[in-house]
């Protein structure tokens, strides 16, 4: 055993002793953010005002941008990682041992979206509490067990709550810096500090391969316009010059969307904003798109996903590749730009059906507005996915994959696995070493040409589009977890 070790172990057993001795004094939680897209996570500030108000020490670790302290760990009652995403939650199946180390005695908790779907394997890394949904109460009552002396080995709280919360102010505090997290980047090349506010949670749609559906099952959840305000203002007065809606849709509720904007508008009229919007309701609510652009929206992001009618038809999207067009063609119209995102690979693509989208971003002029991330973005088919219930998927893809959270499947096409793997290599490589984006589509533009055997037109600048108003860290919630992520903490 270590010196390392031997201290853990000393400080463990004098932490315990007085825990013993006066344990509601001590009773520390330890909240954990695995990674959330470089944002300063709702999913930690929300518990921290919660657990803090019933009287807990609260502690908060963001292992995207600090290192799994012991010392933070130490004396810790209960410790919970928020997986809100894939990328996190494979990045707490490798933290949950170490953790397990550092704070032997506490009780551990997974919570937040991809916690349920994940719960047997989870629990079989000694997690004893699985929290998704509405998961404050569940991590209140909780600490509360514990702190009153309960082993909690059963858990009596549901593994999803769907009932209304009473939404407080998110407490930020103990969190890195709002300036260490994602900034907007202007595209004059100027950049402005971004907060990062939730307006809604889950999203009334049922498309079948979004990972929200298996939790919130066509259910969302507003956060009273007040104390999204109050959560605008703190980041606001933190420095915040920009801010990015998270919610899964913003126009889930539109009156409550544009409630929300309007507050925002009148106290900081300054400021700018972005959000993700379906393209069903960006037609359904196209008379709303000027007063965003007027109030300071910048960009919409969109789950286009495909343009290819039958891909779009098995994900249940409710949209078509024209209801894309004719949404893009609205928002500029509006004058905001859209930046659309995409499963590029799926077991229905063929290469020539790659190649079609690649031709259509450069007919639409879309180059600029689409990471190159997301040309190379593979289906991840999590359990509980809604694309299990589609007739004959399953034979398509293979037994659960403990290491991948997801079902793995092979093309039947080999040539269409070949090019994801080049075009993944190619946008790593060009993320590496700071490529634009033009040049990035530009090699992968030959790629997919490439394996069709055919000779790829030349491109010019035209034809990418002008470059859009973008996050610093590109918007992709299914794209595997890097070695440096997986070993960051």
């Amino acid at each position: 055993m270590d010196s390392h070790s031997d201290s853990c172990l000393l400080n463990s057993a004098s932490e315990d002793e007085e825990y013993r001795a006066n344990p509601a004094a001590l009773f520390k939680v330890v909240l954990i953010n695995p990674y959330e897209l470089g944002r300063q996570p709702f999913g930690l500030a929300e518990p921290n005002a919660w657990l803090k108000q019933a009287g807990f020490d609260v502690r908060c670790s963001d292992l995207s941008l600090q290192k799994l302290d012991p010392a933070l760990l130490s004396g810790a009652r209960l410790v919970a990682l928020y997986v809100g995403m894939h990328t996190a939650t494979r990045i707490a199946v490798e933290a949950i041992p170490r953790i397990r180390d550092m704070a032997p005695h506490a009780h551990l908790c997974v919570y937040g979206l991809y916690a349920p779907m994940n719960q047997q394997l989870l629990r079989g890394l000694g997690v004893k509490t699985i929290l998704g949904g509405e998961f404050e109460p569940g991590l209140v009552s909780l600490a509360q067990r514990l702190r009153a002396g309960d082993a909690c080995d059963v858990q009596i709280e549901p593994v999803v709550n769907l009932a209304k919360i009473e939404f407080m102010t998110p407490d930020r505090s103990g969190l890195p810096r709002l300036h260490r997290y994602a900034h907007l980047i202007l595209p004059d090349g100027g950049k402005k500090m971004t907060g990062f506010i939730d307006a809604s949670r889950g999203c009334k749609h049922l498309c079948r391969h979004c990972p929200v559906v298996p939790v919130y099952q066509g259910k969302f959840r507003v956060v009273p316009v007040e104390v999204v305000m109050a959560d605008i203002s703190q980041q606001v007065q933190a420095g915040a010059a920009h801010v990015s809606f998270g919610d899964p849709d913003f126009f889930n509720g539109p009156t409550h969307a544009m409630k929300v904007v309007a507050a925002m508008h009148a106290e900081f009229p300054d400021l700018s904003f972005d959000a993700t919007i379906k393209i069903q309701h960006l037609i359904d609510h196209a008379e709303l798109l000027p007063a965003l652009k007027a109030a300071g929206c910048l960009f919409i992001t969109a789950a286009v996903e495909s343009v290819d009618d039958k891909v779009l038809e098995y994900f249940a999207k409710n949209h078509t590749r024209a209801d894309f067009e004719r949404a893009l063609q609205l928002c500029r119209e509006a004058g905001i730009f859209l930046a659309p995102t995409f499963v590029a690979f799926t077991p229905w693509t063929t290469l020539e059906g790659y190649l079609d989208l690649l031709r259509a971003l450069v007919r639409l002029r879309l180059v600029e507005a689409v990471p190159p991330i997301q040309l190379c973005i593979r289906l991840l088919v999590p359990e509980g996915s809604y694309l299990l219930r589609l007739p004959g998927f399953r034979e398509m893809i293979g037994a659960f994959d403990a290491k991948l959270l997801g079902y793995p499947w092979r093309h039947a096409d080999p040539r269409v696995d070949a090019l994801q793997q080049a075009v993944q290599a190619c946008a790593a490589q060009g993320d590496q070493q700071g490529w634009a984006r033009s040049d990035i589509f530009g090699r992968i533009w030959r790629l997919a040409h490439d394996a069709l055997g055919l000779e790829a037109p030349q491109l010019t600048r035209a034809d990418f589009g002008e470059p859009i108003a973008r996050l610093s860290e590109p918007w992709y919630c299914c794209s595997e977890p890097t070695e440096q992520q997986l070993q960051s903490f």
